[in-house]
């Protein structure tokens, strides 16, 4: 293979490419026929293609972000924007191409799927190859399945819902995602359902140069609850890719969802995502963003708390290593009155890596008696590193309670000196401090995954990763 990878640990787990035999590969770049010729191959409905069509002219008219990370160096003639990696969908695990079948048994997810979770589901490129849901679930009225297969099977909800939190004007990697979006989830739980094994999908970007836009679509009826995984990877390569996600979420009264992301994506993948949730009455929904990977992240998941009594919290942690730019964090809008938000926002940058944290909560005109707390701590391993915080807190209420704490601090070198007394190597003590210092969001998630995060800490900290 031309491009070689590096750092064997690394490439064992999630670094590592399979052989491109895809059913179909176009041509690189992006243009109006590219837009019609992916809407043309999935034969969507005709309005499905004139909301591409739109927003591909949405696209063209949108400015890069100015302020952030720079992102002169996204190309957008020099992608893939679709890639079919199977003819069909596998109707079983066993039916899968042998290198897809590799990939994912090589991180793990079968045995996922068999022990821990009630749906899989599994994007390779631009499409979902394979997926799962458990047959009492199914029983029960639970929709989880591909964006796809629910335009063709769910038009009237997905019509209701699509595109209504995240229009493709709200920004030009939305724009773009809306023009040629390709797989990713649907998930719909009826009233009053409780779903206590999580679903989970997994997104994995095999080929270079590649551009990977999934949608996902999740309604929460009244009374519902449950927790909806994505994890990313993709291999290392010495030229870039590009990944831009769009995720609404519907958060009916009385409903309650907890969206985890464990992201591991190749430094050399540009990770640009716009995600959003709406809750109504007494509704909760919990975003637990876990972001180690890619060369450059901007992601700020957001809550519009439009119901009284309604909660949003975000818990995050971002680890920014060498080469690496975290711009993270998460807007809370409160409409509604008794409203409240919860941010806790943790971030680790060692050898020259950059964490910014970029927040925003809004209390608007009438949204009384609401509850604020923003907390966003930095720890920097060295003096080449670098740590920002931009919150921005903004009240039409005086009758509001606003809280905010930051904290920039470094590895204690008493607490290193004890450990390392003890017999325990500096870079091992390193990674058990900070374990320590990201505790309050790894003890928020599925034993399973804390424990492959704390994992992919230590791998970082001893610099076997990326």
């Amino acid at each position: 293979m031309a491009n070689k990878q590096t750092n064997i640990n690394f490439e064992n787990k999630y670094g590592f490419s399979m052989p491109e035999n895809y059913a179909l590969k176009p041509e690189k770049g992006i243009s109006q026929s590219v837009v019609v010729n992916i809407s043309q191959l999935k034969n969507e409905p005709e309005w499905m293609k004139e909301f591409r069509l739109k927003a591909y002219e949405i696209f063209l008219q949108k400015s890069m972000p100015k302020w952030g990370p720079d992102l002169s160096k996204i190309n957008f003639d020099d992608i893939y924007y679709y890639i079919k990696p199977t003819k069909d969908r596998a109707k079983s695990w066993e039916e899968l191409p042998a290198e897809i079948k590799e990939t994912y048994d090589r991180i793990g997810m079968p045995e996922a799927e068999k022990k821990y979770l009630s749906g899989v589901s599994a994007q390779y490129e631009s499409e979902v190859v394979y997926e799962s849901i458990n047959r009492e679930l199914s029983k029960k009225g639970v929709i989880f399945c591909d964006m796809d297969t629910a335009v063709k099977k769910y038009p009237e909800i997905v019509k209701e819902y699509f595109g209504k939190l995240i229009p493709p004007h709200d920004n030009k990697f939305a724009a773009l995602n809306s023009a040629v979006w390709s797989g990713g989830s649907f998930v719909y739980v009826p009233k009053g359902v409780k779903v206590d094994l999580p679903m989970q999908a997994y997104f994995r970007i095999n080929a270079e140069k590649f551009g990977q836009f999934e949608r996902t679509l999740i309604i929460a009826e009244e009374g519902s609850s449950f927790h909806y995984v994505e994890g990313c990877t993709a291999p290392v390569y010495t030229t870039d890719s590009l990944h831009a996600a769009v995720v609404e979420i519907f958060v009916k009264k009385g409903a309650r969802v907890r969206y985890t992301t464990v992201q591991n994506w190749s430094k050399n993948v540009f990770n640009l995502v716009t995600k959003r949730a709406r809750a109504e009455e007494n509704a909760l929904i919990e975003w637990v963003d876990c972001n180690i990977g890619s060369q450059i992240t901007m992601k700020y998941p957001c809550v519009y708390l439009m119901g009284e009594g309604a909660r949003g919290e975000m818990l995050s942690v971002s680890f920014a290593g060498a080469g690496q730019a975290q711009d993270t964090g998460a807007k809370m809008i409160h409409f509604a009155s008794n409203t409240s938000s919860r941010i806790i926002a943790k971030s680790i940058s060692k050898n020259g890596g950059r964490a910014s944290y970029r927040g925003l909560v809004q209390v608007m005109k009438g949204a009384k008696n609401s509850s604020v707390h923003s907390s966003c701590d930095a720890l920097i391993i060295d003096e080449d590193s670098r740590s920002d915080t931009y919150p921005s807190l903004r009240s039409q209420e005086n009758n509001t309670q606003i809280e905010h704490e930051a904290k920039v601090e470094r590895l204690s070198d008493d607490k290193l000196f004890y450990l390392t007394s003890r017999g325990i190597k500096k870079s091992d003590a390193e990674g058990l401090l900070v374990n320590g210092f990201i505790d309050p969001v790894s003890k928020e998630i599925p034993l399973e995954y804390s424990i492959e995060l704390n994992r992919l800490i230590n791998l970082e900290m001893s610099g076997s990763v990326g």
